[in-house]
């Protein structure tokens, strides 16, 4: 375990592995090291190929945070990462909502040699209800009135599509206080996706800069919505290849992870496609 100060002072508490290339795994919502286990497993994969850091962003875990938040904010945090790991270029793989700022990290020219992604939670089309356009606004109304229950229901029924009587079983359960306290921090990824969980195509212009190697994944087990968010991302991005997962879906495992990023950054996505091709 280590720690490193981003430009804004906020500490940045990761855990590290090996001493190869590096490689930076970026959390979605809610997550975090004390809860995601399997970011750590595939550290322990690939020692003997990359440093695998494993981190938690700003105001989760043992990261402190700094006001007021800006999305920069949080691409700082990966740069100096990077630099912690001798300063790049570093391979990063972004997890659902983590996709969203690691392709912000790479279109923002940070030294990144390949970009890994496990199904962004775009929502492109009709195929479910979008974010209501007030989402960050409640959100953070919710955490400022001491309410940050809300603010986890909020995200558990608008953004990741559960019904409201299975979130109300959840707020009972062991694991809701953890998911509380990091409640003030969802709004932190509403701001990151912005518009891309709004039914409209994808800004065509957002990621234009990234000229690396990008490898979207989706499970083939998972939600329809999130096939079609990754088809549609690698579909906009002319260096980016297609990779259906066989049999996973959001919450996929380390062996497979571990597997598929050793491939990638070696240069053979082997069951990928380049879309339209």
């Amino acid at each position: 375990m280590g720690t490193v100060r981003s430009k804004d002072g906020t500490k940045i508490a990761f855990d590290a592995w090996g001493t190869g290339r590096p490689l930076i795994m970026v959390d979605g919502a809610t997550a975090h090291r004390a809860v995601n286990p399997v970011y750590a497993e595939v550290g322990r994969l690939l020692a003997d190929e990359f440093r695998v850091y494993a981190y938690d962003r700003r105001g989760r875990g043992e990261s402190t945070d700094t006001a007021p938040y800006a999305v920069e904010r949080e691409i700082e945090d990966i740069a100096v990462l990077i630099a912690d790991a001798g300063g790049g270029p570093a391979a990063v793989f972004g997890g659902s909502s983590g996709a969203v700022l690691a392709l912000d990290a790479a279109a923002a020219g940070l030294p990144i040699s390949h970009l890994a992604l496990f199904e962004p939670p775009f929502v492109v089309d009709d195929s479910r209800p979008p974010l209501p356009v007030d989402y960050v606004e409640r959100l953070d109304a919710a955490v400022a009135e001491g309410r940050p229950g809300d603010a986890a229901a909020l995200f558990m029924t608008a953004a990741v599509g559960l019904p409201e009587e299975a979130v109300a079983g959840m707020r009972r359960s062991d694991f809701w206080p953890a998911v509380e306290a990091v409640a003030h921090t969802i709004a932190y990824d509403g701001r990151i996706i912005g518009t891309t969980m709004s039914g409209a195509p994808l800004p065509a212009g957002r990621w234009a800069a990234i000229g690396v190697p990008v490898l979207v994944m989706h499970g083939t087990a998972t939600m329809p919505w999130l096939i079609t968010a990754a088809q549609a991302l690698a579909g906009l991005l002319p260096t980016a290849t297609l990779l259906p997962v066989p049999g996973e879906n959001h919450a996929t495992t380390a062996d497979v992870l571990a597997s598929a990023l050793r491939q990638f950054a070696q240069g053979r996505p082997e069951a990928g496609v380049r879309p339209g091709k």
